[in-house]
Parts: C-alpha cells; sequence; structure tokens
C-alpha cells in the first residue's frame, strides 16, 4: 500500500498511511508535501525540455485534510528561462489544506567552489532504532523506519526511511520521496511531551544544496520553545553523503488542552 492512489490526473486518494501522528482522523501533512512536489515535477516535464533543480520549498498549511480524495493543481507564478516560481495546492473543492511555492533553477557546473558549512552527523547504522509509536500515534510515524540519537530535550540527531511509495505503481524523484518525509523533523527531537504540550507546525521551509541520494534521510535537529506561544523547529538536512540543505518548521505552542 502506498500514501497515496492516482484517481486521475489531478485527484489522489489517501491511504490508512497517511493518518495523523495529532488526529488520526485527519491526515499528517507529511505525505502531501512530497506529493505536491511529485506534481511540480510532473508539470515541468510537460513544460520544459531540459533540466531544473528545485532549490527551496516552502509550504504553508492552511488547514487540516479530511481523509477524503484531494486535488493537486499546479501552476507558474514566475516563469523564466533560467529561474520559476511554481505554486502548487493541495486540497479539497474549495477549501486548500496545503500551499506550495517552490523555485527553481537552472543547474550549472560549481563543484570548482562546492563547499558546506555544516557538519556531518553519524550515519544510520551508528545510531540505535527507536520507534516512533512510542510518542505518536497515526499511520504516517509508524510507516516510518527510524535510527536516533537522543542529546537532549528538543535536541536530537536521526535517519529515517520507508518502504511504503509515494503514490501506487509510480515511479518518483528521489527529493519527492524525501520530501515526503520532511515533516517528521517536529516529531523526533520533542521538547516536551505531546500529552502536555502541543506544537504543531503551520509551515516548513526547505533550502536545498543538491538532490538527496540514497533510502535513508538525515536530520540534525533543534527543537525551541519561546516564552508566548511561538515556537521552531530547525534542522539540517543530509544524505549519507553529507549535508544537503536546511529544515525550519515553525511552531504553534499551547497546552494540550487548549483549543485551536
Amino acid at each position: 500500500m502506498a500514501y497515496f492512489d492516482r484517481l486521475d490526473d489531478r485527484r489522489f486518494h489517501p491511504t490508512s498511511h497517511t493518518t495523523g501522528a495529532w488526529d488520526p482522523a485527519v491526515q499528517h501533512i507529511g505525505p502531501s508535501f512530497g506529493l505536491l512536489v511529485n506534481e511540480v515535477e510532473r508539470d515541468l516535464r510537460c513544460r520544459r525540455d531540459g533540466p531544473m533543480a528545485i532549490s527551496r520549498l516552502t509550504y504553508e498549511i492552511l488547514g487540516t485534510v479530511p481523509m477524503d480524495p484531494v486535488s493537486v493543481d499546479v501552476q507558474v507564478v514566475r516563469p523564466g528561462r533560467t529561474i520559476e516560481l511554481v505554486e502548487a495546492t493541495y486540497g479539497l473543492p474549495g477549501r486548500v489544506g496545503v500551499r506550495l511555492r517552490a523555485w527553481l533553477q537552472q543547474p550549472r557546473d560549481t563543484s570548482g567552489v562546492e563547499g558546506v558549512g555544516f557538519d556531518p552527523i553519524p550515519g544510520p547504522s551508528e545510531m540505535a532504532r527507536w520507534d516512533p509509536t512510542s510518542v505518536w500515534q497515526g499511520g504516517y510515524l509508524a510507516s516510518a523506519e527510524v535510527r536516533r540519537e537522543s542529546v537532549g530535550p528538543g535536541r536530537a540527531r536521526y535517519w529515517v526511511r520507508t518502504d511504503v511509495p509515494l503514490v501506487a505503481r509510480e515511479t518518483v524523484s528521489t527529493l519527492a520521496r524525501s520530501a515526503a518525509l520532511f515533516d517528521i523533523a517536529n516529531g523526533l527531537a520533542v521538547r516536551a511531551s505531546p500529552e502536555d504540550v502541543q506544537f504543531p507546525n503551520i509551515d516548513l521551509t526547505a533550502h536545498l544544496l543538491r538532490e538527496p541520494r540514497g533510502d535513508w534521510l538525515g536530520f540534525d535537529t533543534r527543537v525551541s520553545f519561546g516564552p508566548g506561544g511561538l515556537g521552531l523547529t530547525a534542522s539540517v538536512l543530509h544524505d549519507e553523503a553529507g549535508p544537503i540543505g536546511t529544515l525550519a518548521q515553525t511552531l504553534t505552542v499551547r497546552p494540550a488542552t487548549a483549543g485551536s
């Protein structure tokens, strides 16, 4: 079973692997992030002959999405020969649940000046297995294989992979598959128990240096809560060859009994 079954060119049915960590009656938004990347890439292949590299992904989470069929729409906001801004939306008729804006750039050889300022992390074979369902409910977290090293409250390094396909009977890019795991960052370095404090994210931005390679996606994550209900989950992304970019998630922090 995949995260999604395709119904037609624009419509998809979420499966039980997408059920949420805060509420299993609604979708976890994580798989939609990968699906939106996949549909941006499909649209790109239909429009252009030459390659474009995705350098930034910004997802705005506009509301919860029930376990119902969803539609994806893609449009070019800023066309260009070497740089494009593309928008994709995910949701129900008349109601957008997630909006993605992606910057795409024409790739060029900069290997002669390549360099990163982020430290590497231990590989997946050097970390212990960790069961995310020991903290979280829902099919999405249960679908992930995790190797994790906890450093302290709100601080962890970990590797994640899944054998669940993004879309049934379809081959997707490594980036689309990885993007479906990006949102897991907010749940694997918890600062406080979700039984006491809720801290869902309302967005996610990924800045990428290159496309990830391999099955494992690594995170070096720090979670911070401010004094007035605001929070931030910040991660450096890795594959087994080294750092590939960063993630940032804005959190809304509230007591577990508080309303939205």
